[in-house]
């Protein structure tokens, strides 16, 4: 089980276990299961929200399940939104105005300090093992949204080495270099463990 609704998650782990080769395993997402309450996301680290996630999820359905949580730190921002990226213009999941917010915080930054990286905490609850896993992806915040790919801030992300911004890049592409991709990745052997 993938503790989320999100869709492009859910069909981005697919590609991630078909690329990697893991079979023997039916992939559900919260819109898949009975409604159970979700504790809200607190915790102060990426780490500690896709663990509390993963362990609600597992706890009200016995399936073995991933959290994800991710976001954005951006270095002229000291690492912020961070664990609110979702949120940043107030309202979660409204991207196009979380991108536009950060736009304008960073309108007077020069390029060379427009560092960022997303983060992304995955965990993985199956009742005998609690596994958390980290992956980063460093880039740079553009000046202006590129591209129709992707979610999120992908239209302002640069990727170090590309030319190309997050929502340019192809969904294969993405997979091999994300944050989130990098990931699961770790998380892979434990996932062939769980499909036999």
């Amino acid at each position: 089980m993938v503790a989320s609704r999100n869709r492009k998650k859910l069909a981005e782990l697919r590609r991630v276990l078909d690329t990697a080769g893991v079979s023997g395993l039916t992939l559900l997402s919260l819109d898949d299961v009975a409604p159970f309450d979700e504790a809200p996301e607190t915790g102060a680290t990426f780490e500690e929200n896709a663990l509390a996630k993963a362990r609600d999820a597992f706890r009200a359905t016995g399936i073995a399940t991933i959290a994800d949580d991710s976001g954005l730190e951006v270095d002229a921002l000291n690492g912020m939104p961070g664990v609110l990226s979702a949120r940043w213009a107030g309202t979660h999941g409204q991207d196009a105005a979380n991108s536009a917010l950060l736009l304008a915080q960073l309108r007077d930054v020069p390029d060379e300090r427009r560092g960022a990286g997303f983060v992304s905490a995955c965990a993985l609850v199956d009742g005998t093992h609690e596994v958390v896993v980290r992956g980063v992806w460093r880039g740079a915040i553009t000046r202006a949204p590129r591209g129709e790919g992707g979610f999120g801030y992908d239209p302002v992300f640069l990727p170090e080495d590309s030319d190309r911004t997050a929502a340019e890049l192809t969904p294969a592409e993405k997979d091999a270099a994300s944050h989130r991709g990098r990931a699961l990745a770790q998380l892979v052997p434990a996932l062939r463990e769980l499909g036999g």
